[in-house]
């Protein structure tokens, strides 16, 4: 059964940089945060850093998406996920698109509750937005490199995240207002590749013969 859905009035913004020298920095967080690119594309860390990040900020958009959809989304050349570690803990992530013409789209940027208003959002763009103009060398090589970084943000996103976008030099090149049905987030489906029900299913033994899983 899909999650009950409430239409809620929401303006989207699409914010462009067109030069990585408009850039500006962010201030430095309090505590380190260091960024490593998913070299392993995985359906399974993609999904559970959407309902992370974003259950809380009304990320709805992809739970209709099937296991097949996100494994499709993650495992491309054109897509590059990054995690964000803080105090040896997933702090946050991003995820960045290659797109044709040299546009590099940010889908998806944010901080796990537990770092949300510790002075990490703003270095978190900002790392973020480096990535995206280090196109074709750092990240999806010989797909050319950024001619434009882009996003979409909206209403029902952070509260601060527009501004925060403004801050590291992002500007507004369109806006629109409507209505969206936004489902409930607290109900995200959780999609699997399979039913771990099913009695064909064999037991996945690791390399002693042990189960790769334990319930406890």
């Amino acid at each position: 059964m899909a999650p009950p859905e409430t239409a809620l009035p929401v303006t989207e913004w699409t914010m462009e940089m067109r030069d990585p020298g408009a850039l500006r920095p962010a201030p430095l967080p309090a505590g380190e945060l260091a960024f490593s690119l998913a070299g392993v594309p995985s359906a399974d860390f993609n999904r559970a850093m959407y309902a992370a990040v974003g259950a809380r900020v009304c990320w709805t958009d992809r739970f209709s998406w099937s296991y097949e959809d996100w494994a499709k989304w993650v495992d491309r050349p054109e897509l590059g996920t990054w995690i964000a570690l803080a105090e040896g803990t997933v702090a946050g992530y991003f995820e960045l698109e290659a797109q044709p013409g040299g546009d590099t789209e940010i889908h998806l940027v944010g901080l796990v509750p537990a770092f949300v208003g510790r002075g990490f959002g703003g270095y978190l763009v900002e790392q973020c937005v480096r990535r995206a103009w280090q196109r074709g060398r750092l990240w999806g090589r010989g797909l050319g490199p950024t001619e434009r970084v882009w996003l979409r943000t909206s209403t029902l996103d952070h509260p601060n995240a527009k501004a925060n976008y403004l801050r590291r030099g992002f500007a507004v090149a369109a806006e629109e207002s409507g209505t969206k049905h936004v489902p409930d987030p607290r109900l995200a489906p959780w999609p699997l590749p399979g039913d771990p029900r099913d009695p064909r299913l064999e037991p996945v033994e690791g390399p002693a013969g042990e189960p790769v899983a334990a319930q406890t």
